[in-house]
């Protein structure tokens, strides 16, 4: 997609409120059938708003400002669930003025590698954070009210993430190690564990690692385009991010209309 076609100055345009989300039928719902997590708990609830979107937008910014402007723009093209990466500048500020303004959008920090930042991420009002790595002390504190997503690449780290608690794992870094495929082959062994695909992935291969098995994916430069961000060209973000939570949307409801996929999707 083309940044010429947003032309249109970001003053001059009025964001449309984002469309709704529609929850599947009640004969295709699933339930966590997992004894040790409370189905009514804050991260419970995060990890179905995750799987019900499909994507992740990933923001990062060189400053306070041009990150709220352009999660702005992201939230009202559509994107449901947004993570800041920690090393953008104010990102508690930023996360704390988002959650007063989209009550409804399940945000959450990004690349968090120590508990400091996960106990301010937390207070600030992430639903969820996110690191590149399994950080054991972030593991090991309670999670009932933050959903934690440790960085994975291997079988072992999947199950031993799963193990100790995780409810659903990030497989980094996707792109080198093997995109799509690599995520079909693990979910052979591991049906059950939830896996987000993360690193280098388009738009228009957010269906093909849905429909392998990912319960979302993560995108950064193909919403939040480094040329648009350096333009302050928030148009521009909100059509990628329009495109996006389409593909993200129509790709969960087509695994879920398939009974042989539909338990991928779902919370064990």
């Amino acid at each position: 997609m083309s940044l010429a076609q947003f032309s249109t100055p970001s003053s001059s345009f009025t964001f449309l409120p984002p469309p709704p989300v529609t929850a599947p039928p009640p004969s295709l719902r699933c339930y966590n059938s997992r004894p040790s997590i409370s189905t009514t708990s804050r991260s419970s609830t995060t990890l179905t708003n995750i799987l019900n979107s499909g994507v992740i937008a990933c923001l990062r910014a060189q400053s306070a400002d041009v990150a709220l402007e352009a999660a702005r723009a992201a939230i009202s093209g559509g994107i449901s669930v947004l993570e800041i990466v920690v090393s953008t500048p104010g990102v508690f500020e930023v996360l704390h003025q988002l959650a007063q303004d989209f009550p409804n959008t399940t945000l959450g920090v990004g690349t968090v590698l120590n508990t400091k930042d996960a106990e301010n991420a937390k207070n600030a009002g992430a639903k969820f954070i996110m690191s590149p790595a399994i950080v054991k002390g972030i593991m090991d504190q309670d999670t009932d009210d933050l959903l934690y997503i440790p960085g994975v690449m291997t079988p072992t780290e999947i199950l031993s993430s799963y193990s100790d608690g995780a409810k659903i794992v990030k497989v980094y870094p996707i792109s080198a190690i093997g995109g799509v495929q690599y995520i079909a082959t693990l979910k052979k062994p591991f049906p059950h564990i939830p896996m987000v695909a993360s690193q280098g992935i388009t738009t228009d291969s957010v269906g093909a690692y849905i429909d392998k098995g990912a319960a979302a994916v993560i995108l950064s430069d193909a919403i939040f385009d480094k040329k648009a961000i350096s333009q302050r060209n928030f148009n521009a973000i909100y059509q990628l991010a329009q495109l996006a939570a389409f593909q993200g949307n129509e790709a969960v409801k087509r695994k879920r209309s398939t009974p042989a996929n539909f338990m991928e999707t779902c919370v064990f």
